[in-house]
């Protein structure tokens, strides 16, 4: 036992100093157009990404969907596109979350390079909601679009608090190793994003 906590009194002591963390400021990627790359990334990785004047154009985009249509459990967080028939706030396990056939959550802001979307859990009683759900759809505003993952996290802020955030691209996808493409094995099936222009 001596010799545990002489090798750990060693490690504790000899400790090495700390380092800055380099200078992010680069030439990155730039896009004439960050709200089409947004769209184009987002399409090219399984998801589909539709410009609204408003959110009752979202609403009336979303009632037309055939999946929409046909579903029976919707948890909606954003009220002014759907109402849901499930309070996720009132699900105190996330177990009963399993049956949601749409799930409706406002993200903060998209990023071009890659089509995600940057989502806090603020409103969020359930994370798991967004991954359980079969369908997802996020709202962002249509101005808050970056171009790339540096500018992304150039707006996170982290106040010390415990939070959950995430980016979330395109539907969930898993292959095998004969290359057979699976979309929704492990998460939503699809993902629709609303870009609700001010």
């Amino acid at each position: 036992m001596a010799s545990r906590e002489d090798i750990l009194a060693r490690l504790r002591a000899d400790t090495l100093p700390a380092q800055d963390l380099p200078d992010l400021a680069g030439p990155w990627i730039q896009y004439d157009n960050v709200a089409e790359q947004f769209a184009k990334s987002l399409t090219g990785i399984g998801g589909s990404c539709h410009f609204v004047d408003s959110l009752a154009a979202a609403r009336e985009h979303l009632s037309q969907l055939p999946v929409f249509q046909i579903a029976k459990q919707v948890a909606s967080l954003v009220p002014e596109i759907t109402i849901g028939n499930v309070d996720e706030q009132a699900c105190d396990d996330p177990h009963q979350l399993e049956t949601i056939d749409f799930a409706v959550v406002r993200g903060e802001f998209g990023v071009a390079e890659n089509g995600a979307i940057w989502l806090w859990d603020t409103a969020l009683r359930n994370r798991a909601l967004l991954f359980i759900t079969q369908h997802l759809v996020l709202v962002i505003p249509a101005e808050q679009i970056v171009a790339t993952m540096h500018a992304a996290y150039e707006r996170l802020t982290f106040d010390g608090s415990p939070r959950f955030g995430t980016f979330i691209a395109g539907p969930s996808k898993t292959a095998d190793i004969e290359q057979s493409l699976v979309i929704g094995a492990h998460g939503p099936r699809s993902l629709t994003v609303y870009c609700v222009q001010s």
